[in-house]
């Protein structure tokens, strides 16, 4: 086995491996959610705001969707990672297995459960009229590819594991790149609208699940032989036992939002064309949340496998300062740059752009001034899940969904429609409180904690 397929976590300065961890890993995020970007700048720019409204319809019920697909696979990538921390080369390899069957059977499930709930969900959400059939097209499409997505999700969460994070990354690129030529060819060339939008992503996606496929068969311990490729149940219900909560925790936080969208959706298309567009920025800087999330759950998970506490805490402290230097640096370009790349997803010409591009531009503002909050939350809640808890940080997500259904039902009425906006930052700030107390208590209070 090479040395650059694997990186172990166990030795070496803490905040330097977060940091070589997590870059690919940011960097593959970055392109991953170019497919978001460039669909939405594509269909802005040469389709209409509805259309561009409709992908802004859709963003909860797509969070839903591949937010449990993504819990599901991560928690088999933390059953994997703590085999490979305690070298335990036969457990790791069933552990493996066991993640490639629950993908299967996910992608089954998930797909037939993902078209049947589309209409209602779309009905629920008092999903404009104009854009119904639009989002309703685009979600047919993208629910269509969940097996993709699972066959993606789970080898990228094996490598992850295995402390490799270039091969997802290397992944990512060649599938954005993809995704642009798709999305050029499918929307702007053969103007096939929406629709092709979405086939560019499902296709494009093909192209990572290969990649990242074919990475791990060259990876020795990944060789699964027959004596492996055997069920093993209590493999399988630790895999479980870890996956459903990380699951269920993207659903928890998915229901705040899906009242948020509903009540956006209630304040027309200029709002809900210029709240859809900011999302777009939005994710693209969260990117390095979620990358910094994935390394420590990896560095937590391997460290936890040796039963190294002290490297532990000492990961998450330098995690958190990573986090937050590079969360006001976000909060910065959301500030300064924020009115000029909204612009390029709406067009001049469109009738009410200057209203969009202001109700966008406030989001992003408002976003900025909690920022550093997002980026704790990520790297809290995925230490506590690498310590091999995720019931508590599912249990956090209500938090976020009170904060966000108040400020959605209640705050808007106070102080007008953008009371929304202020939904994201009280949402975080609470997980963030109820994070923190989990952690002080598994390092300081608890005898068993970290710090003995």
């Amino acid at each position: 086995m090479a040395a650059t397929d694997t990186k172990d976590m166990t030795t070496g300065n803490p905040a330097r491996l977060l940091l070589a961890f997590s870059m690919p890993l940011m960097l593959g995020n970055l392109f991953q959610q170019l497919y978001t970007f460039v669909d939405a700048l594509i269909v802005g720019q040469c389709v209409s705001a509805n259309a561009l409204a409709a992908l802004g319809a859709t963003e909860w019920l797509t969070f839903i969707m591949f937010g449990v697909i993504q819990g599901v696979t991560q928690g088999c990538s933390v059953v994997i990672a703590g085999f490979f921390g305690e070298k335990q080369i036969d457990a790791l390899k069933r552990a493996i297995y066991g993640g490639c069957l629950i993908a299967v059977v996910g992608a089954a499930g998930f797909t037939m459960v993902g078209q049947l709930v589309i209409v209602p969900g779309l009905r629920l959400l008092r999903t404009p009229p104009e854009v119904f059939d639009l989002t309703q097209t685009y979600l047919r499409i993208l629910y269509a590819g969940v097996p993709i997505t699972f066959l993606y999700n789970i080898a990228a969460a094996i490598l992850r594991a295995l402390g490799n994070s270039k091969k997802p990354l290397h992944a990512m690129i060649i599938a954005s790149l993809g995704n642009i030529v798709l999305d050029l060819l499918f929307v702007a060339g053969l103007d096939m609208g929406i629709a092709g939008a979405a086939y560019g992503t499902v296709l494009a996606q093909v192209l990572a699940a290969v990649y990242c496929v074919i990475a791990i068969r060259k990876i020795e311990v990944c060789r699964i032989g027959r004596e492996n490729r055997v069920p093993d149940r209590s493999i399988l219900r630790e895999q479980i036992r870890m996956g459903i909560p990380m699951g269920l925790q993207n659903i928890i936080t998915a229901i705040g939002g899906l009242v948020v969208q509903a009540t956006v959706n209630g304040f027309g298309i200029l709002f809900l064309t210029g709240y859809a567009a900011a999302n777009k920025v939005y994710v693209l800087l969260e990117i390095a949340a979620t990358s910094y999330g994935h390394g420590i759950l990896t560095y937590t998970a391997q460290n936890k496998g040796i039963g190294n506490d002290k490297r532990i805490r000492d990961g998450l402290f330098a995690a958190l300062a990573i986090g937050i230097v590079t969360a006001l640096m976000m909060s910065a370009v959301m500030v300064f740059a924020g009115q000029g790349i909204l612009g390029l997803f709406i067009k001049e010409t469109e009738s009410g752009a200057g209203e969009m591009i202001r109700v966008g531009y406030s989001y992003l503002c408002v976003l900025a001034v909690g920022f550093p909050l997002l980026y704790c939350l990520y790297v809290l809640r995925a230490c506590i899940q690498g310590m091999g808890d995720s019931m508590l940080p599912m249990l956090s997500s209500f938090m976020q969904v009170f904060m966000r259904v108040i400020c959605a039902l209640f705050l808007t009425r106070v102080i007008g429609n953008e009371g929304v906006f202020w939904g994201e930052v009280l949402a975080w700030f609470g997980a963030d409180v109820f994070l923190g107390i989990v952690c002080v208590k598994k390092m300081v209070v608890n005898s068993s904690g970290l710090l003995k």
